[in-house]
Parts: structure tokens; sequence; C-alpha cells
């Protein structure tokens, strides 16, 4: 009879203490810190020798901050999935890490439950696209009716938005969701001329004002 290994996590934050207090939390549910890092730069250096099923990592680190660490995660060909975590006051930076690459987001204040599951969850190869409110975005970033959308989404079309919006690429998109890699390319085109960008990061941050992810 197999036995199920526990979740292997890499743990990384400047704060000492919500580095201990975390490791406390997810050991008592069964989860394993790999190691832990103090900074994007000790993170990327452990990994490169350590592989684990997620890093868990705070946005906001001096030197290397989180989303710096993803980038060149990603640029180094690691997939590993990366869950990072936020707090409500900082509604742009989500996007910015969905872009480089993030699987989710978590918040600071997130209940024990809620953080094994969205371990679990992007372990699992999920996306978590949206673990904070989109409402400061949209206030910040309002658009003009005439800025609205030249035609209607298709359920496809919205699929793939939120997969551009978890840092996808267009052959990741096509494995997902079954579709050859140039047929993704001719939706990603078609919804940029339907938001009127030619950047993938600014349609989705339209796409998320304008409600339609």
């Amino acid at each position: 009879m197999s036995t199920v290994q526990p979740l292997r996590i890499a743990l990384a934050d400047d704060q000492a203490l919500v580095r201990a207090g975390l490791r406390a939390l997810l050991e008592q549910q069964g989860i394993t810190i790999a190691f832990e890092a103090d900074d994007g730069a000790q993170l990327l250096d452990r990994l490169a020798t350590t592989p684990v099923d997620v890093i868990l990592s705070d946005i906001r680190m001096p030197g290397v901050d989180g989303i710096e660490a993803l980038r060149q995660l990603r640029e180094r060909g690691d997939a590993t999935p990366v869950l990072l975590l936020t707090t409500f006051d900082e509604p742009e930076l989500p996007l910015q890490a969905a872009a480089a690459g993030a699987q989710g987001f978590l918040l600071k204040d997130a209940a024990p439950g809620d953080l094994r599951e969205a371990i679990e969850q992007v372990a699992a190869g999920q996306v978590l696209l949206q673990p904070v409110s989109t409402d400061p975005i949209r206030s910040r970033y309002r658009y003009h009716a005439d800025d609205a959308p030249r035609e209607r989404f298709t359920a496809r079309e919205v699929a793939i938005l939120r997969l551009l919006a978890g840092g996808y690429s267009n052959r990741e998109i096509a494995r997902a969701m079954f579709l050859a890699e140039g047929t993704v390319k001719n939706y990603v085109s078609a919804i940029l001329d339907k938001l009127d960008t030619r950047d993938r990061t600014r349609a989705v941050l339209k796409a998320i004002t304008l409600r339609v992810i």
C-alpha cells in the first residue's frame, strides 16, 4: 500500500517571526518545509539544488523581491508553482506577479484552512487568479464607456484571458485547453483587438476593470 508523500514547500519572507509562524502552521497540517529564505536571492540559490512542490513567498522583500525572484525563476525554465503572499493595500502587485508567472495569491491574514487549500490547489496545477479584491484596481483604472470592448467575449476567450492573467504562455494555454498553439495565438490576437491594446498585461488589467474576468 503506497503512502501519499507530504507536500514540500519553500518558504520565503524577510521577517523571521512570520516564517516561524507559517512553518509551525504548515507543519501542523502535514506540509513539509524543505527550506526557508529571507529574500528572493537566497530563494533562487536554494531552489537550484533543492526542488520543492510549491513556493510560498512574500511579495515585498528587500533586494530581490518576490516578483523579481519569480521572473528570474521562470527565465531559467523553472515552472515550480508559486503562491505569493499579499495584502489588500497592494492592488497592482498581483497583476505584475500574474504577468511574471505566479499561479496564485493569498492574503497574509488568510485562515489556516485557506492557506492549506491554496497550496494544495496550486500544487495540483490550478490557478488562483483573484484572491484579493479587484475593486481598488477598478476604481483607480476607470475606463470610459468608449473604452468598452468592441465585441462581447466568448466563453473560450474569457477562459484564455484568465490563463493570461495567470502568466501562462501561448504554448501552456494550448496544452491546458487542448488547442493548437496557432489557434491560441489567434484567440489572443482577437482578445487584444477587442480590448484595443497590444500588451497582454494591460489587456488583463482592462479586462478586470471592465469585469470581463
